[in-house]
């Protein structure tokens, strides 16, 4: 137990990425909390006791989980934390080739923790695809 030492934040989308690093990286003694980010707004509304309980000030280790635009998750993650997105539109490819392709997987958010945690980055096992090709980007 004890306080976190790292804070992992992902909107609905990405949570489940953002529990199985938790997993892995509890197996590396990490002490990591995830909370699930599905609105700014409504996180806005409660009281700065509550907000300050789920993302206590004294933890600098914060990622953000977005597969989508990273604007805004630096309000979140603060000065020394982290933004995991995918800053491309238009790739065409199997999601699971896609964030691959651009670094959002399981064991890239257990890499990216560990380095900013200042343990190294130990692949954790990212999802690999074996044989796939890079996503083509489309343009509409």
């Amino acid at each position: 137990g004890g306080a976190p030492e790292l804070i992992l934040m992902a909107p609905g989308s990405e949570l489940s990425m953002a529990v199985e690093a938790h997993g892995k990286l509890a197996e590396q003694g990490v002490r990591a909390r995830v909370v699930s980010f599905p609105s700014w707004e409504l996180f806005l509304q409660q009281s700065a006791e509550y907000r300050a309980s789920v993302l206590p000030p004294d933890v600098g280790a914060r990622i953000s989980i977005e597969a989508g635009v990273g604007q805004g998750w630096h309000r979140w993650v603060g000065d020394h934390g982290d933004v995991m997105s995918i800053e491309k539109f238009g790739a065409s490819a199997p999601y699971k080739e896609i964030y691959q392709h651009y670094g959002l997987t399981v064991g890239d958010v257990v890499d990216r923790s560990m380095r900013l945690l200042g343990r190294g980055g130990g692949n954790a096992g990212g999802e690999q695809v074996p044989g796939s090709a890079a996503p083509s980007e489309g343009h509409s």
